[in-house]
C-alpha cells in the first residue's frame, strides 16, 4: 500500500473549479465541458484506477452522470480514492449541505467531528 502522504489530490469539473484548485496546487485534473457523460465517465474510471490519486473531487452536477461508479467507489473497502462531491456555483441539490458532509464523514471514518 502506498504512503498516505504520497497520495494525491485529483479534480473533474469545469473550468472554474479546476483552476481555483489548481492555483491550490491540485496537478491531476480534468476540465470536462457540462453535460459531456461519456468524458466524465471516462475520467472518473481513469483516476479511480490511478494507484497515487487518493481523493478525487468532482463537481455535483456531474457525479450524477456517474452515480454508480461513485457507488462502488465507496462500496470498497480496499483503499483510497474517496470520491468527494462538491457544489457547483450555481448552488447545491442538498437542503442542509453541513448535514450531507457530516453523514459523509461519518460513513468514512465511522465517528462524527465537529467543527
Amino acid at each position: 500500500m502506498m504512503n498516505i502522504r504520497q497520495l494525491e489530490i485529483a479534480v473533474i469539473g469545469d473550468e472554474d473549479l479546476v483552476s481555483g484548485l489548481r492555483l491550490a496546487g491540485v496537478r491531476r485534473y480534468r476540465i470536462v465541458t457540462e453535460g459531456d457523460r461519456e468524458e466524465v465517465r471516462q475520467a472518473l474510471t481513469e483516476l479511480l484506477d490511478e494507484p497515487g490519486v487518493g481523493i478525487i473531487v468532482i463537481l455535483e452536477d456531474y457525479a450524477r452522470h456517474v452515480a454508480d461508479l461513485v457507488t462502488q467507489a465507496q462500496e470498497r473497502k480496499t483503499s483510497p480514492p474517496v470520491v468527494i462531491e462538491v457544489p457547483s456555483k450555481y448552488g447545491t441539490r442538498y437542503k442542509d449541505v453541513t448535514q450531507y458532509y457530516k453523514a459523509y464523514i461519518r460513513k468514512f471514518i465511522g465517528f462524527d467531528i465537529e467543527i
